[in-house]
Parts: C-alpha cells; structure tokens; sequence
C-alpha cells in the first residue's frame, strides 16, 4: 500500500502525479517553456488537496532524473530532494528515456517487433536517446545522438523502429522516408509513465541518496549568452 508523489520535469513538459497501488489518483501538467519552477509546487500542493491526503502520507517521492533539460531537470530533482528532505521519505529515480518508452506502450498499440526509441530534443541535430524492445529491455544505451540518414542504419536495415518525443522530429527529416521508421505524433513527457517503474522501485526498496543524488544530465551545461551581451 503506497502513495507515491511523481514528478516529470526533463522536458518543456512540468507534469506532476499521485500514485496508490499502481492506481494514478490525479494528475495535472502543462508543456510550456521556463515555467516548471513557477507552477511545480502548486500542482504539487492541489493533487495532495484533491485526493484527501496530507504531505505525511506520502510513502516516497519518484523523480524523472534523465537525460533532458538541464534547469527543468535541476527544478524538478531539488524539488523531490527538499520534499523527502522534510518529510524523512525515501527518493526514487527514474530514467526519463524508460518511462518514456513505459508510457507509449501503455499508451499506444505497438507490435512485438517494433522497437521503441524515445527521443528528447538537446541542440541543433543532436538528440538524448535510447531504443527498447517492447518489453522495456534496453538494445541500444542511452546517448546523445547526432541524427543523419545513417542513424540507426543497421537496425533499420531489418527491424522496425518508433520514434517519439520532442527530438522526434529532427528524426522524421532524416530518417522518414526509411519504410521502417515510424513516428508516434503528439507524445508528451507525463508523470503518470513513471508509475510502473516507480512503483517496482518502491516494492524492491530501491531508493537512492537524498543527500548525494544528482539528475543524469548526459552532458555538461553550457551557458549561452544573452541577446545584446
């Protein structure tokens, strides 16, 4: 029996969602830029209004840790640490790339031999990204990719891939006229496709350090330059 707060910050998308028993209570989100940090809090304060409960009934915190957007990943991992911090409950850390593949096959019909490829946008033609066999078992690791028509060339030669997520486009003009590229449209990172992975890391104890842990960035953070500068 477990209350389990899940937050999604990785990408433009702020989602956050309240979990019992594998059961999504409530959610609430929005996809838009740079206002993870002005709404992650409220939406956190009216689920835990909506669904009756209080802060100390939560049995753990789940976080979407990476890779993706280096401030919505810093807003979101400080805000799950200073919850588990007060409230002495234990953090979960999920990869962002699985809960992604978790949630479009929970969400969308997919044939056993498609593979799923999860794609968050970085820069430029670059992309963070994994690819899955239906079952969640991981082919290819996480990376960042530079995609071209040779991406992915050998398993495309023989197997069929789905790509999705906000780096999926840059995919589409590379690789869309390839007949075993498929693209899921319209996929949008949510809290709720923490649910499976979260709760499996609760049942199993599988918590990490409050103190110490830090988001999977990927890659270093480059400060660009502001307009005029």
């Amino acid at each position: 029996m477990s209350y389990i707060l899940q937050i999604e910050t990785a990408t433009t998308s702020c989602s956050v969602a309240l979990t019992h028993n594998r059961q999504v209570l409530a959610f609430k989100e929005i996809d838009a830029r740079n206002i993870h940090a002005e709404v992650i809090t409220v939406y956190i304060d009216e689920l835990i209004a909506k669904c009756d409960i209080t802060y100390a009934d939560l049995d753990a915190v789940a976080v979407s840790c990476g890779p993706g957007s280096y401030t919505g990943l810093r807003i979101g991992v400080s805000t799950a640490k200073g919850l588990c911090f007060a409230l002495d409950k234990p953090l979960i850390a999920v990869e962002t790339l699985a809960a992604m593949a978790t949630g479009a096959v929970a969400n969308h019909p997919v044939e056993d031999d498609v593979l799923l490829c999860p794609m968050i946008d970085a820069r430029r033609m670059e992309v963070y990204t994994a690819i899955f066999d239906k079952a969640r078992q991981i082919i290819k690791p996480t990376a960042a990719e530079i995609i071209d028509e040779s991406s992915f060339a050998n398993l495309l030669a023989k197997l069929n891939i789905l790509f999705f997520g906000d780096g999926a486009d840059k995919c589409r003009e590379a690789l869309g006229s390839n007949p075993h590229a498929r693209f899921l449209p319209d996929f949008v990172n949510s809290a709720v496709h923490l649910t499976n992975i979260a709760t499996d890391k609760f049942n199993r104890k599988e918590f990490v350090d409050v103190a110490y842990f830090e988001p999977y960035y990927l890659k270093d953070f480059i400060a660009g330059k502001k307009a005029g500068s």
